[in-house]
């Protein structure tokens, strides 16, 4: 299933978790937003405007 975000949270999940790894999710009916890895990110982003763009880390 494809789902439409915003390009900081779309560049934060492929930073975060592989192609293989976002479709297990997927399939699995796993919520991301429920992941611990994702937790700060979301607290963070929780607060900004609609607009907000930042750049993002790089997947390692």
């Amino acid at each position: 299933m494809t789902v439409p975000v915003h390009p900081i949270c779309h560049r934060t999940l492929h930073a975060t978790f592989s192609n293989v790894e976002l479709a297990r999710m997927e399939a699995s009916g796993e919520a991301i937003r429920e992941r611990p890895e994702l937790r700060p990110f979301i607290r963070w982003i929780a607060g900004k405007p609609p607009d907000f763009h930042a750049p993002t880390r790089r997947r390692r």
